[in-house]
């Protein structure tokens, strides 16, 4: 049996990756350590938002193969790794992972194979890292013996508009010939292929496109205290400044950021221009400082709307609303919900919450209360506070039959409710 890929890494960006592949028709073999994933999508279930276990089910049926064996790795033409990188203790990436899917191919790497990573990282990781790897425990060469490029994943987890087959896809190769190799094989199922110079360019441009939405977003942030002090209602702001059609872009506050990619990717680049040049990036650090602070600001900015009606926030029932990262999916990675609740608790409240998506959440490994009873819930609470904002929300209702409505999304229009 021979496989045209075999992604490792069968997780939010490895899995639609595979689906999309299977769609254009490419035999696909899918490895993970995980052998809990790997029997429960060889049972056609799913772990992901955005596929189904119908999705997988049609998966299978088109060939999609799903396996711990790293020996069948030697079997595909095309090894992609789309494996997380978490951040380790220093701010930097932690590329266990990485190297851990590297060491699994290059102990299978056959001649004429293509290797990509997809993995987000800091520039140089895929020819400091990943290439010496390859190359000793395969004894063969990049750009002679086989090929090596990098392509950043750019999976938006719920965005029903743009997936792995319209979402332009940059690559970068070792050599000229490793950039069209990748660019060959993401053309069969990418409608749009971008190359860049090299991988390092291409490991940036990531980089780039998430430091440019947290910069943003923190520039909103902190906006938003100094509106809130002022009287001034920014997002009426935002709205009036959306209406230039050259020159501005919407960004709009919050709570916190979340998921994996603002709060994490833009500190590799900022790690690895305090390594390698000894200076800082600023502009990420300074909006680092001021996302992370966002639930404070948020548990402060109840505690305050407690007081002005003359009550103490010890004792306080807080429900919170939507406890994922991004609205309409069960993700709850970097969820700002999580330092929002540690807040309330340190302040004395009790927390509990509502999420259609999220059956059990744990903070610090103790169960956080859960209500089924929403309406009830929220008119019992002593302050309801909306931290993701799903479609089956009606946060206008909400706020009329609450006792106090805090809306930390800008989305509610009714006087009763507390805008952030």
């Amino acid at each position: 049996m021979s496989y045209d890929v075999v992604i490792l890494g069968l997780g939010y960006v490895g899995l639609p990756l595979a689906q999309q592949a299977i769609r254009a028709g490419l035999t696909v073999l899918g490895f993970d350590i995980d052998e809990t994933v790997v029997r429960a999508l060889g049972a056609g279930r799913s772990h992901v938002d955005d596929l189904t276990d119908a999705d997988v089910a049609v998966m299978l049926s088109g060939g999609f193969t799903a396996t711990s064996d790293e020996t069948l790795i030697g079997q595909a033409r095309t090894a992609v790794i789309c494996v997380p990188t978490p951040l380790s203790e220093g701010d930097g990436p932690d590329l266990r992972a990485v190297l851990g899917a590297t060491a699994a191919i290059g102990r299978n790497l056959r001649s004429g194979m293509l290797v990509v990573l997809e993995s987000t990282t800091y520039p140089g990781t895929t020819d400091e890292e990943v290439r010496p790897l390859l190359e000793k425990l395969s004894g063969l060469t990049a750009g002679i013996d086989f090929h090596l490029a990098f392509s950043p994943e750019r999976i938006d987890p719920g965005n029903a508009v743009y997936g792995a087959h319209n979402t332009p896809k940059v690559v970068g190769g070792y050599t000229p010939a490793c950039t069209e190799t990748a660019a060959a094989f993401y053309g069969r199922f990418v409608e749009t292929v971008v190359r860049t110079r090299s991988t390092r360019e291409a490991e940036t441009a990531k980089l780039l496109e998430n430091t440019y939405r947290h910069v943003n977003i923190a520039l909103v942030n902190e906006m938003a205290r100094f509106c809130h002090e002022l009287g001034i209602d920014l997002w009426d702001v935002i709205h009036a400044a959306s209406t230039k059609p050259f020159g501005f872009q919407a960004f709009y506050p919050g709570p916190g950021v979340g998921g994996h990619c603002i709060p994490i990717d833009p500190n590799y680049l900022s790690h690895n221009v305090r390594t390698k040049l000894g200076y800082p990036f600023r502009f990420v650090e300074l909006a680092q400082e001021i996302n992370t602070t966002m639930p404070a600001y948020v548990a402060r900015r109840a505690q305050n709307l407690l007081n002005t009606d003359g009550q103490a926030v010890r004792g306080a029932n807080i429900l919170l609303l939507g406890i994922t990262y991004k609205a309409d999916i069960a993700d709850q990675r970097e969820s700002p919900a999580a330092p929002l609740a540690r807040q309330l608790a340190a302040l004395g409240a009790t927390v509990a919450y509502h999420d259609p998506h999220v059956t059990t959440w744990e903070l610090d490994g103790v169960p956080v209360s859960r209500t089924d009873d929403l309406e009830g819930a929220a008119a019992s609470a002593d302050l309801v506070i909306l931290v993701q904002n799903h479609r089956g929300y009606d946060p206008d209702h909400l706020a009329r039959i609450a006792k106090r409505f805090f809306d930390t999304r800008g989305v509610t229009t009714v006087r009763e409710a507390h805008r952030l």
